[in-house]
């Protein structure tokens, strides 16, 4: 993913769909070559193809993706939001490329492993890290995500936007469902962006192009792929826990919204979806259950 981010952010303004200024610092070095070249016209151009051609539908499903869940991010602060949640931070650096964060608290959540290594990139290349980011060390298998937030600061009556992307599809059923209660258990109006693969990938009942080659490689790889949902299922799925939907895009729609008409003629990943939801109000849950 960084490497994908990297890539788009030295594409020329009139085509790149957004900008991550630090997404580079998190790339490999022998990848790093690469990047450098996505900012030349026409190599740029080979190396793209090249991209495509060893994973088809995606560089451009993740790109999508991210400028999808940039947009709902920044219409959380435009909302006044002031809290945001990031769960499975990664590398994800909207704190620090997102206008507008200033006002709001950010929770990076990750394993300590992982937080330690962004922190120690983030202080090579930031004058300083910001106040407003906390960074939340947790151990699923150990640790409270409830306890681990409210002692790192997070007022669990005020709304926030929580970000879960990239990760449920390695969890358990039971891990999915935990998050999602205690999400569904903050204030009325919080926010949640979710993705997760279709279930007809895991069990073979839907063909995707490539589908079957990635889950066995990533099987491979020692990260299977353990969770899905069947997207016809998903609003019910959510209700039950105390969601509401608002929007459950696949690849195939958020391309075609950012992409434009080159958007229908990618192909890939289209098992790939994005979720966003929100805790409805008293009211709002006792219509939809009725």
């Amino acid at each position: 993913m960084a490497f994908f981010r990297a890539c788009e952010s030295v594409r020329s303004p009139s085509k790149r769909l957004f900008v991550d200024p630090w997404a580079a610092f998190f790339v490999n070095p022998s990848l790093r070559r690469a990047v450098q070249l996505s900012g030349i016209p026409v190599l740029g151009a080979l190396v793209r193809w090249y991209m495509d051609l060893r994973a088809e539908g995606a560089r451009t499903s993740a790109i999508a993706r991210t400028r999808l869940i940039d947009d709902v991010w920044c219409e959380a602060l435009r909302d006044k939001i002031g809290q945001i949640v990031v769960l499975g931070a990664g590398f994800d650096c909207r704190a620090y490329r997102l206008a507008g964060i200033n006002p709001a608290v950010v929770f990076e959540v990750d394993y300590p492993a992982t937080l330690a290594s962004k922190l120690a990139r983030l202080r090579q290349v930031l004058p300083k890290l910001p106040p407003n980011v906390h960074f939340v060390e947790i151990d699923f298998n150990r640790q409270s995500l409830p306890q681990q937030l409210a002692e790192a600061g997070f007022d669990a009556s005020l709304p926030a936007l929580f970000l879960w992307e990239g990760v449920t599809h390695y969890l358990t059923s039971a891990a999915v469902d935990s998050v999602l209660r205690y999400v569904s258990n903050c204030a009325p109006h919080s926010r949640l962006i979710f993705s997760y693969v279709h279930a007809g990938v895991l069990d073979g009942s839907v063909d995707f192009e490539g589908a079957e080659d990635l889950v066995r490689n990533v099987a491979q790889l020692g990260e299977p792929w353990t969770f899905g949902l069947d997207p016809l299922a998903v609003p019910e799925f959510l209700r039950q826990r105390g969601l509401r939907l608002d929007r459950d895009a696949s690849a195939r729609d958020y391309r075609a919204q950012y992409y434009g008409t080159d958007g229908h003629r990618m192909k890939g990943y289209e098992f790939y979806h994005v979720v966003i939801a929100h805790v409805p109000a008293t009211e709002e849950g006792t219509v939809a259950a009725e």
